[in-house]
């Protein structure tokens, strides 16, 4: 236990002074600070004698400065070197008046936005070329070495993000299959071909619905779960002491979702596929009276597998897109809650924009083949 700080006044060499002792610190001065404000207000100029102080902090010092309140300008500090340091140091501090920026506006506001912007997006294509470098590193050290793999984190995470998955991916393409097959029907019965409603149905999911609903649906589900998973893993400090014991965070979290979402997107797709068709066969049965039987027969004779592979071709390319958006977001996360949510919004807006990017230009490539 240290000596509460205290003060007595007394006549030191014919000068009114107020003598300190104890320990002025924010432990010490319980409310020293206010009785020595009390005592000197009203006061003249008085010296300040502090050679008995035992212990002094910033708070201490702080304190002095406000129960002074200038009047030791007209006498004198009696102090040790160190006290007096710490007096003028503390000083200096509370004098200084933040300086206010002044607005900016109209076109130099908007230049500075966009000037943001633009380090925005260099910032993030470099940091996105840094997560590459070291996914492909991991990659690449698992490829030479397989034992580095950690097999029950990928089946757990394929777990819950492939067979929990089933139901809302499922109940989504059977409902965008049946509507298909009902626009399909009202819009083709009007010409009486209404008997096209199969291949609509056939090719639109088989090609594009059964992929891109899938990879949506996980870019909302999986996506967000891994950026905020790695996020709160991130700001606990738990990837740096996974560094500090020597694993590589790309091997232990980053891989094992790659290769989960490798294993289940293409899974997923093939349910979606079974989904929308079953949606399409019974819109169509019902409203047009075509039989499940005709349906699947004119889906072999007319539509074939080909557009199948070609829907099941984009599946891989969406689950390391996936994979690779949401990872990269939780690493980027800082050590505040607020950037958790910025980076968990921003891994779901930016898959989905991927997504739906890269499903364009696989549709301009097979154009472009003519399949």
């Amino acid at each position: 236990m240290g000596v509460p700080a205290d003060f007595t006044f007394e006549d030191v060499d014919g000068h009114r002074a107020v003598v300190l002792s104890g320990d002025w610190t924010a432990r010490g001065m319980v409310d020293a600070g206010e009785r020595l404000v009390a005592a000197m207000d009203g006061s003249d100029a008085v010296d300040l004698d502090l050679r008995d102080l035992t212990r002094c902090d910033t708070a201490g010092a702080y304190a002095i400065i406000r129960a002074a309140d200038g009047r030791i300008t007209a006498g004198k500090i009696r102090a040790r070197a160190q006290t007096l340091r710490l007096l003028k140091l503390v000083g200096d501090a509370i004098q200084v008046e933040p300086e206010v920026a002044p607005p900016v506006k109209g076109f130099q506001a908007l230049l500075e936005r966009i000037g943001h912007g633009v380090f925005d997006l260099a910032n993030n294509g470099y940091s996105t070329l840094a997560f590459l470098g070291h996914l492909l590193v991991a990659i690449g050290r698992c490829i030479a070495k397989p034992s580095r793999i950690r097999w029950a984190p990928v089946f757990s995470l394929a777990e819950r993000a492939g067979l929990d998955a089933i139901p809302i991916v499922a109940t989504t393409t059977f409902f965008i299959g049946a509507v298909v097959a009902l626009l399909g029907a009202n819009l083709l019965t009007q010409f009486g071909a209404q008997v096209f409603a199969v291949e609509l149905v056939g090719i639109s999911v088989l090609r594009e619905f059964n992929i891109l609903i899938t990879a949506i649906l996980l870019a909302g589900r999986s996506a967000s779960s891994f950026a905020a998973e790695i996020g709160s893993m991130k700001m606990n400090q738990e990837i740096d002491a996974m560094q500090v014991m020597g694993v590589d965070p790309y091997d232990a979290l980053v891989l094992p979702r790659f290769a989960a979402l490798l294993i289940t997107i293409p899974l997923l797709t093939f349910v979606a596929t079974l989904a929308g068709l079953a949606g399409g066969i019974l819109v169509t049965w019902v409203v047009l009276d075509l039989s499940p039987g005709f349906f699947l027969q004119r889906m072999s004779d007319s539509v074939g597998v080909q557009h199948f592979w070609i829907g099941m071709s984009k599946a891989p390319v969406m689950a390391m897109v996936i994979a690779a958006i949401g990872c990269r977001q939780g690493m980027e996360v800082g050590n505040d809650v607020e950037s958790l949510g910025r980076r968990v919004t921003a891994a779901v807006v930016h898959a989905i924009f991927a997504i739906i990017a890269i499903d364009a230009v696989f549709a301009l490539i097979y154009m472009e083949m003519n399949v």
